[in-house]
């Protein structure tokens, strides 16, 4: 059992929660509770750990029988690989980034993909310029899995994915919803343009409703900064400027909610046929 919190293994998970640099040199992250860390890809994960007293009561708290038989299947195959180890609540308190641990967290390989892994047959992308809340990030990228979505491409501005707060807000979606961090958006959206993917802008400016295009082709929606909206040089990128209609006073939606509706009606059409 570990019980110092100046135990190496317990200073890096503390670094790679905190640090996005450190995260993207080593490809790694943290990954926190029974949900997400059922739901990780065996060939992903590193190391794993349990506190003492989840040890101790380990099937008495799952939400349910599934997530019971594949924690358990998880637990088996890490104490196999001897990648498991027990901490002593005090410490796992330390190394954990919630007020309430559930006691088991990963330390997980990052999933990574090229351009191309998202540009399959009739894509729908959505494209993030520089988002900052980790909430909103985490709920698209579960929106995105739900409607149908292709990929996710993200500017190199927007809140690192990884963070803990981005990873549990996307409750596994994480391992299954392939994605790009852009370092040039703006020649990232020249190459999908150039593969025939047509590009609608979320903006104030937009002449006609979302709901009066066809996104039945290959296309992707590009969702802007939570205050600042889309920068003028990647709204310039855009085949078509499109609003959602809102009533009373409001004169913009959530950046998440923005991009589940519009998500959500191409998954519609595309549905529909």
């Amino acid at each position: 059992m570990i019980t110092s919190s100046d135990n190496p293994r317990m200073k890096h998970i503390k670094k790679l929660n905190k640090k996005a640099r450190t995260r993207r040199q080593e490809g790694l992250f943290v990954a926190e509770g029974e949900r997400i860390l059922s739901e990780t890809p065996r060939e992903l994960l590193r190391e794993l750990y349990i506190s003492e007293s989840y040890e101790k009561s380990a099937a008495v708290n799952r939400a349910h029988a599934r997530m019971q038989e594949k924690l358990d299947e998880l637990f088996s195959w890490a104490e196999e690989r001897e990648i498991l180890q027990v901490v002593s609540d005090p410490v796992f308190a330390e190394i954990s980034d919630t007020d309430h641990p559930q006691g088991v967290l990963g330390v997980i390989g990052q999933p990574s993909y090229e351009l191309p892994d998202l540009l399959g047959h009739e894509p729908l992308i959505m494209v993030l310029e520089d988002l900052q809340d980790p909430g909103n990030l985490g709920t698209v990228f579960r929106t995105a899995e739900g409607a149908g979505v292709s990929g996710v491409i993200m500017s190199k501005g927007t809140v690192d994915l990884f963070s803990p707060k981005v990873v549990r807000s996307t409750m596994g979606s994480i391992y299954r919803m392939p994605f790009v961090v852009s370092e040039d958006l703006k020649s990232t959206l020249e190459r999908i343009k150039a593969e025939g993917v047509k590009l609608y802008a979320a903006h104030l400016e937009g002449k006609r409703y979302h709901d009066g295009y066809n996104y039945s082709g290959p296309c992707g929606f590009m969702i802007g900064n939570e205050g600042n909206g889309l920068s003028s040089e990647i709204t310039a990128m855009a085949d078509e400027l499109l609003r959602i209609p809102m009533g009373g006073e409001l004169e913009s939606l959530n950046a998440a909610m923005a991009a589940g509706i519009l998500m959500y009606e191409a998954n519609r059409q595309r549905r529909k046929g």
